[in-house]
């Protein structure tokens, strides 16, 4: 999911080590890059993003785990799996803000 929107920002401190769940829905995903081949690496977070309710939850999208996370065997390769914790924690944008700016002040600005 975060290859194809880039506005979703990944945490990227050193790694702990906590093992990422995924859930149901995404079970089977490589968190980088989305793929569902060769499930290779662990995905391990560092110990911010593990901490109290977020504890077991979904690395992708926040639901409830079932299943350990990979890395796929790509992204091994290519040494993504080093890259840090690879939790998602900014999911707007300024261009997500932009019509209900324009609606409630009534200006465009430099929105660009």
């Amino acid at each position: 999911m975060a290859k194809h929107c880039p506005d979703l920002i990944f945490c990227r401190k050193q790694a702990g080590v906590a093992i990422r769940r995924l859930c149901e829905k995404c079970d089977g995903k490589c968190v980088i890059c989305d793929s569902y081949v060769r499930p290779c690496t662990l995905v391990r977070l560092c110990d911010e993003c593990n901490y109290g309710s977020y504890q077991g939850r979904c690395v992708i999208c926040g639901g409830p785990g079932v299943s350990d996370a990979y890395y796929c065997k790509e992204c091994t390769i290519q040494e993504k799996n080093r890259d840090g914790s690879p939790k998602i924690v900014y999911l707007g944008s300024v261009s997500h803000l932009r019509p209900r700016a324009v609606l409630s002040y009534g200006f465009l600005g430099s929105w660009h």
